[in-house]
């Protein structure tokens, strides 16, 4: 469609962010629907980034990287021998259930900073401890962890002007097996529960997504059984019934209140009840 309010489009290197600018990464939710409030994209593909870049310390995937890419990506590196979760990014790129070509524009960025409920790329980011390095328009850098980047329905941390350069899963979570779960109304629906699993040692880290307003992780010092992984679940108040919870501190709920996520791709109630079932199937598969 056209966004009839632009009247500038520039490469972002060496642009000043003003009011009225929005970044510009694949672009298939920008030019979705009416941006109203809009006067200038700024183009991130000038930066030129690579993709996805390894190294002894992990997985740097810059925002700008299209799910595509990321789906089609295999470790070639020495460092990454030993990454046993690289079938994990392709479950979560299909996981957004794109056509190939929203796939070959979408970025991983992009669906991070939309800050959907069911946005796979957080799934797969905070499940994998990732952290965001963000770019301030006054020349300052920091470092958000994935599973505080969000913080509900379209809502994240990022302040006026600020922008996502990359997100970095590090090596010892790349390392361990992981568990997927996803549930939708439909088969080609959006994901209205997902639940992934990830060994940490001889710990196990539990990441749910989708159901919730924001992500939710549960890190347990030794794997537990199905019943003791719900139990946690239970203990946070993320019960079958989905009403209000009390937070669980470290489980990235931060002390505060979280419900069920509610729309029409699932009722509360049932999103409630497929999490529960995903955390005791995540737990036991990965206790063998």
């Amino acid at each position: 469609m056209d966004l009839e309010t632009i009247t500038e489009y520039r490469p972002a290197p060496g642009a000043a962010w003003q009011p009225g600018d929005a970044w510009l990464g694949g672009g298939t939710w920008l030019f979705s629907e009416p941006q109203p409030g809009l006067r200038r994209l700024l183009d991130l593909r000038g930066f030129g980034w690579a993709p996805l870049t390894e190294s002894r310390g992990g997985l740097e995937i810059a925002a700008t990287c299209t799910i595509a890419e990321l789906a089609r990506w295999r470790p070639g590196g020495p460092a990454a021998v030993a990454w046993a979760t690289v079938p994990l990014l392709r479950q979560c790129c299909d996981a957004l259930l794109a056509s190939f070509k929203v796939q070959n524009m979408a970025t991983v960025g992009g669906n991070i900073c939309l800050a959907l409920p069911a946005g796979a790329m957080t799934s797969l980011a905070a499940a994998l401890d990732g952290v965001t390095t963000l770019w301030s328009p006054g020349g300052g850098v920091r470092e958000v962890p994935v599973i505080g980047f969000v913080t509900g329905p379209g809502t994240t941390v990022l302040r006026p002007g600020e922008l996502l350069r990359s997100v970095t899963l590090p090596d010892a979570s790349l390392r361990g097996r992981t568990a997927f779960r996803q549930a939708s109304l439909s088969r080609l629906g959006r994901s209205a529960a997902l639940v992934i699993g990830r060994t940490d040692g001889p710990g196990l880290v539990i990441t749910v997504t989708a159901a919730t307003p924001r992500p939710v992780q549960f890190r347990f010092a030794a794997r537990p059984s199905p019943d003791e992984a719900t139990a946690a679940l239970d203990r946070a108040g993320l019960d079958r019934a989905g009403l209000d919870g009390a937070g669980l501190d470290g489980a990235g709920l931060d002390g505060g209140h979280l419900t069920w996520h509610d729309d029409v791709h699932g009722a509360p109630a049932w999103r409630a009840a497929m999490t529960r079932r995903f955390v005791a199937e995540v737990a036991a598969e990965l206790r063998e």
